[in-house]
């Protein structure tokens, strides 16, 4: 990632801290609504559930100059999402569902392409590591 596209998340992210419930609230809407499948996967307190949305999403903006520190996070994650039947193509729709609550929360001149290109970045790299840590996690109980 380049350094201006770290500033771009830095400063789209202090707009979405103010309104953190919000945008949570409609990236879960906009989940369900693109894949309804995925529904009985979040049983537990959505407020709670929300939360933990917006601690990582915290947490990596926080970690962007130091990924070192990112990656056991996003490992972790990885492991105890593989272990819900998270597969692949969910990271997909969590792309697609992120991007939107952004954009429709912050508006256009607040998310602009170029925030939503850093955001894409920024989510490859922790859906990647997130993938690479559930794929592990099967193998390592005989699966694959």
């Amino acid at each position: 990632m380049t350094t201006e596209q770290k500033e771009l998340i830095v400063q789209s992210f202090r707009n979405v801290k103010p309104q953190a419930a919000d945008v949570a609230a409609a990236f879960y809407e906009r989940l369900f609504t693109l894949d309804p499948s995925l529904r009985p996967m979040f049983l537990g307190d959505m407020k709670a559930q929300q939360k933990k949305l917006m601690d990582v999403l915290a947490t990596a903006v926080d970690s962007l100059e130091r990924l070192d520190e990112l990656v056991p996070v996003l490992w972790q994650l990885g492991k105890r999402h593989g272990g819900y039947g998270v597969k692949d193509e969910h990271y997909d729709t969590v792309a697609s569902a992120l991007l939107g609550a952004l954009e429709a929360k912050l508006g256009p001149e607040a998310f602009t392409p170029a925030h939503k290109a850093a955001w894409t970045d920024v989510y490859t790299l922790m859906a990647t590591t997130m993938k690479q840590a559930a794929a592990e996690g099967v193998v390592a109980r005989g699966g694959r």
